[in-house]
C-alpha cells in the first residue's frame, strides 16, 4: 500500500489556489461565470464526485452517461425551440462544439459535391475558435469586417461573401468581444436559399438569451431554430449554465447531418472506436454537474438568475455611460459589455479603457482588456475592456461603481499605452530574427525567448510561475497590437509553454 501524507498535499494544493484569481465573488469579470448560489457548486461537487471513474467513451457501458446526455440535450432542445428533428451532443466545451460545427459542415459539403478548399464565412468579431476550426480542418477563413464603432456587421456584406465554396457561414448570439447580436435571420434565410449551413454561435447566450429582454421589455429577434436555415447551435452549459468546466452542448438540425459529426474505426485489431465529439475516453464529471444543475433549476430557475443579470448588467450600462471619458461599445445584448473611450470629449477629458482596467486591478478587480485591430479594408477596430456580468454581481454593484469611478478619475488625460519605447530598447539581432519571420518558419523557442526576455516577459526563477508577467497590462497589450500578428502569437506560445515547463536541472 502506498502511503502518502493527504493533509499535506492538499494544504500545498491549497496555497496554489490562494495565488488563483478568485473564482467566487464576482470580482473577476471573465472566464467565470459565478451564480451567487452555494447550494449549486455543492451539487455540481457532488455530481461530479459520484461518476468520478466513469468513462464517457462508452454510453453503452456506462449507460448513467447516455441517459445525464439524452436529458441535458432534450432540455437544450426545448430551451433552444427545436423539433424532434434536432439532436445533439454534449462536449467539452466551447471550442469542441465549435470545431465539431465545423468538422461537420465541411464533411457534409463534401459529400455533396464540394471539391477544392472550402470557405467558412463570419464576421471577424467571430469567436477564435473558429479560426481554430478553419486551421485544424483546413478551410479558408473568409472574415467580414465590422463596424468599427458598433461591433455590428451588415447583413448585406456577408451575404455577399456566400458561394458555392463556402461549406459554413457563422453568426454569434451574441459576440463575445461586444456582445452584438449578428443578423441571425437575414443570413439564415441567405443561407437556407443557397443551400449553404448555418452555425449560430451561441456558446456565451444560449442558456440566457432564452430569457433576455431588452430594457424596454421588447423581445430580442429571433437567433435559435425558430430561424428556417440555421442547421446547428453551440451553447455552453460552463458559462450560464454554471456548470463546472468544461460543458457545452452542440445541436444539429437533421439526423443525417449530425452523424457526419462523429468517427467510428473497425479497422484495427481493437475494440470498436465510436466517438461523438473529438475525445475518446473522457470524464463525465462536467456532464454530471451539468445535468445536476439542469434539474436543480429548471427553465424557472435560470430565468431568475437571468433576470439577476439583466438588473446587473442595465444598472453598470447607466454607470458607465454616466463616467465622462468612456462610451459603451454598440447596442450589447446579454450581460456583456465592451468599453472604449469616448472621443467626442476633448483628449483631456478621455478614459483610456486598459489603463482604467489596470486600475481597476489595483483595487481586486479584474476586468478583461482586448486589443485594438486593423480589419483587412483598412479599418480600425479600437481596443476596449471587457466586462461578463454574472448573478452574483448584482449585489456588488454599488462597490464596482466606486471602483470604475474612482479608477477613471485616475487615468483621466492620459494617453493610451505606447509600445514604442519597448520596441526601440529590442537588441538589433532579436528584430532582425523576428522580421524574418513568416509564420512558415516559426521562430525559434530560444530566439523567442530572447525576445521576450528583453521586453521583460522572459522567466524568472523568483516567480513561482516560471515568467514574469507585467503589473500593469496596458503596456502588454499596446505591444500585441504594435507587433506583426504573426510574431505576436509565436511570442505568446513561447510565454505560455515556459509557464508550464519543469524547471531545467
Amino acid at each position: 500500500m502506498v502511503a502518502f501524507d493527504s493533509t499535506a498535499i492538499l494544504a500545498r494544493l491549497t496555497a496554489l489556489r490562494a495565488a488563483d484569481a478568485p473564482t467566487h465573488g464576482g470580482r473577476v469579470l471573465s472566464y467565470v461565470y459565478d451564480s451567487g448560489v452555494a447550494a449549486i457548486d455543492e451539487l455540481a461537487a457532488d455530481a461530479v464526485r459520484l461518476v468520478q471513474p466513469v468513462n464517457g467513451l462508452d454510453p453503452t457501458t456506462f449507460t448513467s452517461v447516455a441517459v445525464m446526455e439524452r436529458e441535458v440535450l432534450g432540455f437544450a432542445r426545448e430551451l433552444l425551440h427545436g423539433g424532434d428533428d434536432v439532436v445533439g451532443t454534449v462536449t467539452t466545451g466551447g471550442t469542441e462544439s465549435c470545431l465539431l460545427a465545423v468538422k461537420t459542415a465541411r464533411d457534409v459539403w463534401r459529400a455533396a459535391g464540394g471539391t477544392g478548399r472550402a470557405r467558412l464565412v463570419a464576421p471577424v468579431s467571430v469567436h477564435a475558435a473558429f479560426q481554430k476550426a478553419a486551421h485544424y480542418f483546413d478551410l479558408e477563413l473568409d472574415l467580414v469586417p465590422i463596424d468599427p464603432q458598433t461591433g455590428e456587421v451588415d447583413a448585406a456584406d456577408l451575404i455577399g461573401r456566400l458561394g458555392p465554396d463556402v461549406a459554413l457561414a457563422v453568426v454569434s448570439a451574441p459576440s463575445y468581444p461586444f456582445a452584438t447580436l449578428d443578423p441571425v435571420e437575414e443570413v439564415a434565410a441567405a443561407c437556407d436559399e443557397a443551400g449553404i449551413a448555418c452555425h449560430v454561435d451561441a456558446c456565451i447566450g444560449g442558456w440566457i438569451l432564452p430569457f433576455w429582454r431588452r430594457g424596454d421589455g421588447t423581445p430580442l429577434p429571433l437567433w435559435d431554430f425558430r430561424v428556417p436555415g440555421v442547421t446547428s447551435v453551440s451553447a455552453d452549459l460552463h458559462k450560464f449554465g454554471y456548470a463546472p468546466k468544461g460543458a457545452s452542448v452542440l445541436l444539429q438540425r437533421g439526423r443525417d447531418r449530425q452523424r457526419a459529426q462523429y468517427f467510428a474505426t473497425t479497422s484495427w485489431p481493437g475494440y470498436p472506436v465510436v466517438n461523438s465529439t473529438m475525445l475518446g475516453s473522457k470524464s463525465a464529471g462536467a456532464l454530471a454537474a451539468s445535468w445536476a444543475i439542469v434539474q436543480a433549476l429548471g427553465a424557472r430557475g435560470f430565468a431568475e438568475l437571468a433576470e439577476s443579470c439583466r438588473r446587473a448588467t442595465s444598472a453598470l450600462t447607466d454607470i458607465i455611460e454616466d463616467i465622462e471619458g468612456l462610451r459603451i461599445v454598440g447596442d450589447p445584448v446579454g450581460p456583456l459589455l465592451a468599453v472604449a473611450t469616448d472621443e467626442s470629449v476633448p483628449a483631456e477629458r478621455r478614459v483610456d479603457p486598459h489603463r482604467w482596467a489596470d486600475r481597476a486591478r489595483r483595487r481586486g478587480w479584474l476586468l478583461q482588456l482586448q486589443p485594438g485591430l486593423v480589419q483587412a479594408d483598412g479599418t480600425r477596430v479600437p481596443h476596449t475592456t471587457h466586462l461578463t456580468i454574472t448573478p452574483v454581481t448584482e449585489e456588488l454593484v454599488d462597490e464596482l461603481e466606486a471602483v470604475l469611478r474612482a479608477s477613471a478619475a485616475e487615468v483621466r488625460g492620459e494617453p493610451r499605452a505606447d509600445a514604442s519605447a519597448v520596441l526601440a530598447a529590442l537588441p538589433p539581432e532579436l528584430l532582425a530574427a523576428a522580421a524574418g519571420d513568416t509564420g512558415d518558419r516559426m521562430l525559434d523557442s530560444e530566439t523567442a525567448a530572447g525576445i521576450l526576455n528583453a521586453i521583460g516577459l522572459g522567466g524568472d526563477g523568483d516567480d513561482p510561475t516560471g515568467a514574469r508577467l507585467p503589473d500593469e497590462m496596458a503596456p502588454f497589450l499596446a505591444l500585441i497590437e504594435a507587433l506583426p500578428h504573426p510574431l505576436t502569437e509565436r511570442l505568446l506560445i513561447e510565454l505560455l509553454a515556459r509557464i508550464v515547463e519543469p524547471p531545467s536541472r
